[in-house]
């Protein structure tokens, strides 16, 4: 192992959203400061689907990353089907690794990617050294982006799925469908999310809302299931992607959340995007509350306040642990609450709040529609803890 020393001003530990994000918009600035980011794996072998509500303009800047958008999408289950469609707003699924590569090309001195994985971090008094497999660096401040530890009986979103070449064309193939809650419900809330990028080929996700993660084979036979309900013949499975995210309370480590430093604006070592808790916890939605964080964050940094911003407000993470308590408390409701949900809203008022961006109306619109004694219940039990 090479014991190389580097001095820097910000090191950002994760090249994922947040960090090549933060560092891009970094290096975009009239004087950047000077940037490490540290990242173990190029973005082509860490591809992965990732899904958003986007206006016309952002979609646009996106397209470049862009696998599929959609302007109608659905939810099923055993007794309805809820059809919406927006012009203001579509549904687009990004290619990780493109969104990725984009950002690194942008990057340029003294905003620099280096490919090392970090193995510990030593806070000092002014300053913090990360050491890699291969150099030190000391940093002023560290942004520290690796994924966060869910608690063992934390709620989760897990997933698995299958890009596929089928054998006849898709019905419907500008039709995203989110949830199709029309399969096994005895391991939690569960429904099958397809998304077709053209006439012969889909992504299916069997997703799973639980705090258990139940072995791969259960989801793949949960697609092969849902394929064969909706006679869809696969010619190829092209590729299989695998997730968890967290939609509880992060275990935070208090070696990547220290807020000692020589200013009060300047944290030394601070978590950012996922690992904030950038996640909303009752959708599992997180691009675009990590987005908006990032841009705060580096216009922040360039007036020098390094404080990161708080990803998402407490209204809403409270409304939010409200309607995962209920899930958790009162599983015979689950598929009701969200099919009750989109039934409430119209399409740019169901992206809205898909977006954390709702209106006084369309949150009195999904309150008047939910069940009022299991939220009262829960509401009680949140007061009093």
């Amino acid at each position: 192992m090479s014991n190389n020393s580097h001095e820097v001003d910000i090191a950002i530990i994760g090249g994922g959203n947040a960090g090549l994000t933060l560092a891009a918009q970094l290096a975009a600035q009239k004087c950047p400061p000077n940037t490490v980011v540290i990242e173990p794996q190029p973005p082509t072998q860490r591809d992965c689907s990732w899904g958003l509500w986007a206006q016309e303009k952002q979609a646009k800047e996106l397209s470049h990353s862009t696998k599929g958008r959609w302007k109608r999408w659905q939810l099923i289950d055993h007794l309805s089907r809820v059809t919406h469609s927006s012009d203001q707003y579509s549904y687009v699924s990004l290619s990780s690794a493109d969104y990725l590569l984009d950002r690194a090309a942008q990057l340029h001195q003294p905003v620099s990617l280096v490919e090392e994985s970090v193995s510990a971090l030593k806070p000092g008094q002014d300053r913090t050294t990360v050491v890699t497999d291969q150099n030190q660096y000391s940093a002023k401040t560290v942004y520290d982006s690796r994924p966060p530890k869910i608690a063992d009986n934390g709620l989760r979103q897990h997933f698995l799925g299958w890009h596929i070449h089928t054998e006849q064309p898709i019905k419907d193939p500008d039709t995203a469908i989110l949830m199709d809650f029309r399969v096994d419900q005895s391991r939690g809330l569960h429904f099958i999310y397809a998304l077709p990028f053209s006439e012969h080929h889909i992504l299916v996700e069997s997703t799973l809302i639980s705090t258990t993660v139940e072995p791969q084979e259960w989801y793949r036979n949960a697609i092969k299931g849902w394929l064969k309900n909706n006679n869809i013949q696969v010619a190829e499975i092209i590729s299989e992607e695998i997730g968890v995210i967290p939609m509880d309370t992060l275990v935070v480590n208090k070696q990547r959340s220290q807020s000692k430093s020589t200013s009060a604006q300047q944290p030394l070592i601070a978590p950012i995007g996922a690992a904030s808790g950038a996640v909303r916890r009752s959708s599992g939605y997180a691009f675009q509350h990590i987005q908006q964080q990032i841009s705060q964050l580096a216009a922040g940094i360039e007036q020098g306040n390094r404080s990161v911003p708080t990803p998402i407000s407490s209204r809403l993470t409270t409304m939010d642990k409200i309607f995962n308590g209920v899930l958790i408390s009162r599983p015979e409701l689950a598929v009701s609450l969200y099919m009750r949900m989109a039934k409430a809203l119209t399409g740019d008022q169901f992206s809205r709040f898909m977006l954390g961006e709702a209106t006084t109306s369309d949150w009195l619109r999904v309150i008047a529609a939910m069940p009022k004694g299991a939220f009262l219940k829960q509401l009680v039990k949140q007061l009093i803890r």
